[in-house]
This record gives C-alpha cells, sequence and structure tokens, in this order.
C-alpha cells in the first residue's frame, strides 16, 4: 500500500510504501471495538452517588401511629417514600476501568491505523513548518489539504508552537507518533501525519521480538 505524501500547498510529492503484513495483514475490527471501549470506559469518572435511606440527616421518630389514622402506614422520613428522604437503588461510586494487555493494544492500534489507510483517511505531509506562527497559516494547510472536518496531526515530536497554532481550529487534535492509540487514531476523520512521525510510526510496527538467547552450555573446564 502507498500513501501519498502532500506538501503544505497540497500537491503530491512523493509516496511511503507500507508494508501491510507488518501491521497484521488486514483491519481486526473486533479489537479496535474492543481498545476503543476500554479507552471511554477509562475516561469515566464513576463518583456518582446519592444517598441511602441510613445516610439521610432525619429523625428517626415513626410520622403518625400505627393505626386508627386511615392514612398510610409509614415510619421514618428518611424513606424513599417521602421527598427529602433516601434513594433506592440509586447510582454509586465504582470503578468504570478496563484492561487489555500491551499486545492487544497495539494490533488494536495498528488495525485502526490500516483501516484509516484503505479508506483514504491517512495524509502525509514532507513537512509542516508555517511561515507565521498564526492560526490563520494552519488553516490555509488544511484548506490546501481538503481538511475541512475533525482531524488529527501527528508530529514526531511535541512542538508547543504548533499545537498553539491548531488549538483553536474546530476538530483539531495533536499526539506524537508515540502517544498514539487505537481510540485516538479511530476519531477524527482525517489524520496527518509528518514525513518523519510516518517513519517512527511504521518503523515501530516493523520491529519484531529479540529472540530469546540461546543457553551456552559449560563445559568441565568452566
Amino acid at each position: 500500500m502507498d500513501i501519498p505524501v502532500y506538501s503544505m500547498a497540497g500537491q503530491v510529492v512523493d509516496h511511503v510504501a507500507v508494508d501491510e503484513s507488518a501491521l497484521g495483514g488486514k483491519p481486526n475490527m473486533e479489537l479496535v471495538r474492543q481498545a476503543i471501549i476500554m479507552y471511554e470506559a477509562n475516561k469515566r469518572v464513576g463518583t456518582a452517588k446519592t444517598k441511602k435511606r441510613d445516610e439521610i440527616s432525619a429523625s428517626g421518630r415513626k410520622v403518625w401511629r400505627q393505626k386508627h389514622t386511615g392514612r398510610a402506614r409509614h415510619s421514618t422520613r428518611a424513606s424513599p417514600l417521602w421527598v427529602g428522604g433516601g434513594v433506592a437503588h440509586g447510582p454509586r461510586p465504582r470503578d468504570f476501568r478496563q484492561k487489555m494487555n500491551k499486545a492487544a493494544r497495539r494490533k488494536a492500534l495498528y488495525s485502526a491505523f490500516l483501516a484509516k489507510a484503505i479508506d483514504g483517511e491517512v495524509m502525509v505531509l514532507d513537512r509542516l513548518e508555517l511561515p507565521e506562527l498564526r492560526t490563520r497559516e494552519m488553516v490555509a494547510v488544511l484548506r490546501n489539504l481538503g481538511v475541512d472536518r475533525t482531524f488529527l496531526i501527528v508530529p514526531d515530536r511535541h512542538d508547543p508552537d504548533l499545537w498553539r497554532c491548531t488549538r483553536n481550529i474546530q476538530g483539531a487534535a495533536m499526539r506524537t507518533s508515540r502517544e498514539l492509540n487505537a481510540y485516538e487514531m479511530i476519531r477524527p476523520s482525517r489524520v496527518i501525519f509528518t514525513l518523519e512521525a510516518i517513519r517512527q510510526f511504521l518503523a515501530g510496527a516493523a520491529q519484531v521480538e529479540r529472540p530469546a538467547r540461546e543457553e551456552v552450555e559449560v563445559g568441565e573446564d568452566g
């Protein structure tokens, strides 16, 4: 698979070859789905809480006597039946966090990248050096690339000045190639890599685990 490399003027100047086999061959969308659910669940705070009847500050005195009043039987004002009483079966603090092992998270990231690349939603810039550190300059580059919806810019390193020029644009996000995950990759309509960032990303995908060190037999001489 070849991904076109654009200049800041929006012209195709080169192509980047992508080895699909190093990224898993084809997108595993079920794994991507699991990763997205995990990342969204991990964003939940889980602090919603209501008071039960034993946590309400109210008198324990019986509202009225049990019999011969013609009214329903009631006990304390802390009962869920009364306004200001406790809440029956209300939310309690809980931890929503889910886990995926590192290998599964990386496979989900590569599957998300492949899915975006197949759909033509991954772009590469040969360089991203604005003539002026102004938001309007970044808007002009995006206009040249035909980006008019949500987008993620992936530089090879942190650049606070570049982010300052981008953050006020609606739908903007920025992550370095080492910070990417499946959730950040799949969300925007366009993912824009710099040339060095895509090289870092693909180099990380191409790395294989080192073979286990072979045991060396030690003879009698030691």
